[in-house]
């Protein structure tokens, strides 16, 4: 399996279950959760560029794009986006249930 093709997967399982969480509960508003991805996703680019440069890993490739940002290959993003995507919706619906049980 490729790089791509795990990130896809993570990408899409946290998509559906952000958007189920959406219907039921109150997320975070759209500007927050984008400010959120700028600071994980530029911190991924400086600390995935610094570990790769020191030797720390490195990545095949050919299980990758090849498309990087420095040294760190765009698939390394795709964590930070899904911890943002999947994060608040764990978070917010696991909120509401505290809640409910606490009634």
């Amino acid at each position: 399996m490729s790089y791509v093709l795990l990130c896809a997967a993570f990408l899409v399982a946290a998509g559906a279950i952000a958007l189920v969480v959406r219907r039921r509960d109150r997320m975070p508003s759209p500007a927050a959760l984008a400010a959120a991805a700028g600071v994980l996703v530029l911190l991924t680019a400086v600390f995935d560029n610094v570990m790769i440069a020191v030797g720390l890993f490195d990545y095949s490739s050919a299980h990758i794009s090849g498309i990087r940002i420095g040294e760190a290959p765009i698939e390394d993003f795709a964590y930070p986006l899904a911890a943002v995507i999947l994060l608040p919706a764990l978070w917010s619906r696991l909120r509401r249930k505290e809640a409910d049980d606490d009634r």
